[in-house]
Parts: structure tokens; sequence; C-alpha cells
């Protein structure tokens, strides 16, 4: 490994003196680092002549990206590298980092093992999605994609087709379509199931949803879902990662799985079951 490009945010807890001291790290040990440009004028590096930067739509070619953040920084790096099959090593500097491989006060070690080559690399299902009255300048979704109401607190009414087939008319405030790394974010929260992050599915979550009948629905991640959304208001709001994108009422949505995955990092030791334990108190005794 040679090249390695570095995404973060301008609102993390962490002292950017600290930060730098890990780029410089990564420095001296032989590895060339682009900063993306506004992370590295937040850390107040962009005078020093070791660390390259790069516009985020201009990304380089590099072996690795480094996340700096928490699961939303991550997400944005996926947002700008993944298309280009660029493995993602995420360092968690926010609260959560349920997606990262391990926080800043561990770096070094988790560093240390990348570059020795200590790692694997999980591929993971990503979303996309399109709408036939508005181009989505960003499709892609590694969590998943949420429609949800705008402007009005009336009920959605989302006509859904499955592979073609007529599934059913979801009445409520949304419709998640989540893949299985998002199955512990939003959909969780909306009582959806949580799957193994590898697993070949996506899952259709109604968020607050008009009848007791309509449950979490599990499918095969080479469906095709379309959803066709009215609402009172005259656009609803399509949530791509938390990106919000406007779209018309009447418009269809369809939802299928990208040509492209996420190449994740996974240190030595980093497991499904482990990150449920840790990062989500999985069976922990409340008492």
């Amino acid at each position: 490994m040679k090249q390695l490009v570095i995404f973060g945010n301008t609102y993390q807890r962490e002292a950017p003196a600290t930060v730098l001291s890990l780029l410089q790290y990564l420095v001296d040990r032989g590895l060339q680092v682009a900063v993306e440009r506004s992370y590295l004028q937040f850390l107040g590096g962009s005078g020093q002549g070791d660390f390259n930067s790069f516009e985020a739509s201009e990304v380089p070619d590099a072996d690795m990206a480094l996340s700096l953040g928490g699961d939303g920084t991550f997400l944005t790096t996926v947002m700008w590298v993944a298309g280009r099959g660029m493995p993602i090593l995420g360092i968690n500097l926010g609260h959560l980092g349920y997606l990262t491989a391990g926080r800043l006060d561990a770096s070094s070690s988790v560093i240390d093992d990348v570059l020795a080559g200590n790692y694997r690399i999980e591929e993971r299902t990503m979303l996309q999605v399109t709408c036939d009255q508005v181009e989505i300048a960003h499709p892609w979704a590694l969590n998943e994609i949420a429609i949800l109401r705008h402007d009005t607190s009336s009920m959605l009414d989302m006509e859904t087709w499955l592979r073609g087939h007529e599934l059913t008319t979801y009445r409520g405030d949304g419709l998640i379509v989540s893949t299985p790394t998002g199955s512990t974010a939003y959909n969780m929260s909306v009582g959806g199931p949580i799957l193994e992050p590898t697993t070949s599915c996506l899952v259709l979550s109604p968020i607050s949803p008009h009848s007791l009948t309509m449950r979490p629905l599990v499918v095969g991640d080479n469906s095709v879902i379309e959803v066709r959304t009215h609402s009172r208001a005259d656009h609803y709001e399509v949530s791509i990662d938390g990106e919000v994108t406007l779209c018309p009422t009447g418009s269809t949505l369809t939802f299928s799985r990208a040509p492209h995955c996420a190449r994740v990092i996974q240190c030595v030791g980093n497991n499904f079951a482990t990150t449920l334990r840790q990062k989500l108190l999985w069976g922990t005794d409340q008492r």
C-alpha cells in the first residue's frame, strides 16, 4: 500500500492536532497522503507540504480510503469512492461508530494491522434508486433509501410492485428500503429485522403504517422494487443515506441493487457477533 485518501468532518470533537499527528504518522511510514480539501482546512494543515489535498468530487487514485469520524462520515466516504472499488477503513471519532473498524485512541494498532495486511475486505450490497421524473445526483446508498413526508402531516400512499407484480399500497409516514448493512440503522428503529451485513437480501420496512398487517418484508437483493408515491403535498422526500432529494408527487421510484458494492475493511477480531455485543449491547443484562 502506498497511497491513502482521507475524509473527515468539520464538527468532530477530536482535537485537530491529534488527527494531524495520525496523518503525519502515516507519512512517516512512507505513505502518500491526500486529504479532502475542506477537511484539511478544518484541521489547519493546508499549509503543510506533507499532505496533498483534493476536492471530494475529484478523488485521486489510491489504494485505500480512510474515513475519520462516525457513521455519517463513513457513509459520505462511501458515496465518493465506492464506485471506484476502493477499500474503506473507518476510524471512529464520533459516538457509536457502528460501521468503523476502530477508535482513534487505538488507531496506531489498527493502522499497523492494516499496513501489515492483517485485515479482510467485506463486500457490502449497495442500493440504487431512480425516479421517472427527476434525476437523482447521488443515487446510491450503503444503509438505506427512505421515502418520507414533506410539508404535510398527512399519510403517504405508496403503491408498491415487487419484480413487476403488485405487492401492496403502504399507507403511513413513509417506507424504508434497507440493505443488510443498514438493517441496524433506520430500519431497526422502526422495528425491522437485524441482518448479517454480508447476506444477499433487502428489507422493506414501513414507517408508522396505518395497518397492523403491514410488517417488514425481506426480499432477495436481486429484486426490483417500484414505488409510486401519492401525497397531499406537491413533493415527497427521498433520503439516500441521509442526503435528501425532493421528488414530485405521483412519480415512481425504482429500487435495485447497485452495480457496485462497498468494500469495507474489517480488522482481525472484528466480526458481526462481537459488533452486536459491543456496540448494540446485544443481550446485556439491563437490571
